[in-house]
């Protein structure tokens, strides 16, 4: 793959490739181009090493030992959290719990603050862009408890129907449950003025950041979030590994959701009393070298800086957008005025996966489907997009490579 003559952001763009091993090898004899990025990214040499020390060096349990192996292991833990906290702009570091990503996160709030505090006819507010995972944990609870969800609905473009919002919060809303960004259209959700306008009803906000973290500066304080998870794996760091932050007093009020070894203050054989935060929600041996490499994940993000890896990303999916303009029949799915790196399109005549597979042929990695937002793609009336997304490392050769292949395939199939 020849080198870009001209750089297309503020940051050396080779010198960020060159940190990912990966984007070395070839895909059915070609240089790969990986632009499955909303699904996960590809990780650094960095967070790779980190894994690997952990285990070749100070591989032990936290918070239990005394000896030495210990005493390390727990110390790399816990400033991974102190760095996530900082990044996130937390107030404090027991507000940040470790999960094993956005799913459990969610999970962890529905089983704890939603069974204790959503009744019968209550209502949760969910929007028409959301992932599975912010939609299925509270259909259980609807299933249990018998509790309301209505969602917001999307213009045209994928943006939320914020005069439909404002009123939906008058249907005795006590919890509101968004993402920051889609993940299958790309959308940027006003969050802070979200949550102003729930807070104004009584109603607290659950912000899926899975797909904003890796891509803006989130400030959980700012926004005046009351809960907001992400994931590890789409942040530069290991799979199996997330984050929820939650208001200090939120977090004290819940009661714990998994039991066993860590979350215990002490333990009787007929009761027991739970620990403080964050420990009170993670019960058993975590996955210390997932916690750990997701700090060193969070410190390759903030050596970049994360406003050159935004800006970036908005200049190749402008330059995407422009060079596709001439294909025939294309459709971009999510045109919303503010919107993150994802490119969610299909082509007349074609189905997803036929053109998903032939640019894998060529070494081009896109996803294709739902992306587990079926109840979006049955609103559009459609099966599935086939979906590009970026990453800090794509570069603008890559939308290049991108659009030829997408031509070359369209050629065979139409």
């Amino acid at each position: 793959m020849r080198e870009n003559t001209m750089e297309i952001s503020a940051f050396d763009v080779r010198a960020v490739r060159a940190q990912f091993p990966i984007l070395q090898r070839k895909v059915n004899g070609q240089n790969l181009v990986y632009l499955d990025n909303a699904a996960t990214v590809q990780k650094p040499q960095m967070v790779i090493d980190a894994l690997t020390h952990y285990y070749s060096h100070y591989n032990a349990n936290i918070h239990r030992g005394v000896h030495s192996l210990a005493q390390e292991a727990t110390q790399a833990y816990e400033e991974a959290r102190i760095k996530i906290q900082e990044h996130i702009c937390a107030a404090h570091s027991h507000e940040i719990i470790f999960t094993m990503g956005t799913t459990d996160a969610i999970n962890l709030v529905m089983q704890t603050w939603g069974r204790s505090q959503l009744s019968f006819g209550d209502t949760v507010l969910i929007s028409a862009l959301e992932h599975h995972s912010n939609l299925v944990p509270w259909h259980l609870l609807k299933e249990e408890k018998g509790i309301n969800i209505e969602i917001i609905p999307i213009h045209p473009d994928g943006s939320l129907d914020m005069e439909a919002y404002a009123d939906l919060l008058k249907k005795n809303v006590k919890l509101v449950c968004v993402n920051h960004v889609s993940n299958a259209l790309g959308s940027i959700n006003p969050i802070k003025e979200m949550v102003h306008m729930a807070h104004e009803v009584g109603a607290i906000c659950m912000i899926d950041g899975a797909q904003a973290l890796p891509h803006s500066k989130v400030d959980v304080q700012d926004l005046d979030a009351d809960f907001y998870a992400f994931s590890g794996h789409k942040v530069y760091g290991p799979t199996g590994i997330g984050v929820l932050y939650g208001k200090e007093k939120l977090l004290n009020e819940m009661p714990p959701w998994r039991g066993g070894g860590e979350m215990i203050a002490a333990v009787e054989y007929q009761s027991s009393t739970y620990n403080t935060l964050p420990h009170k929600f993670e019960a058993g041996t975590p996955n210390i070298a997932g916690g750990i490499a997701l700090g060193s994940a969070i410190d390759f993000v903030r050596s970049i800086g994360v406003e050159h890896i935004e800006e970036h990303e908005a200049q190749l999916l402008e330059s995407l957008t422009q060079k596709t303009a001439h294909i025939d029949g294309l459709k971009i799915y999510g045109t919303a005025e503010k919107k993150a790196g994802v490119f969610s399109f299909l082509v007349d005549g074609t189905h997803p996966y036929d053109v998903g597979t032939l640019l894998d042929q060529m070494g081009v990695a896109v996803r294709t489907g739902h992306h587990c937002a079926e109840p979006l793609m049955n609103h559009f009336g459609i099966p599935g997009t086939i979906r590009a997304s970026f990453g800090c490392y794509n570069t603008n050769e890559e939308v290049d490579v991108f659009v030829h292949s997408l031509e070359r395939a369209l050629k065979m199939l139409r």
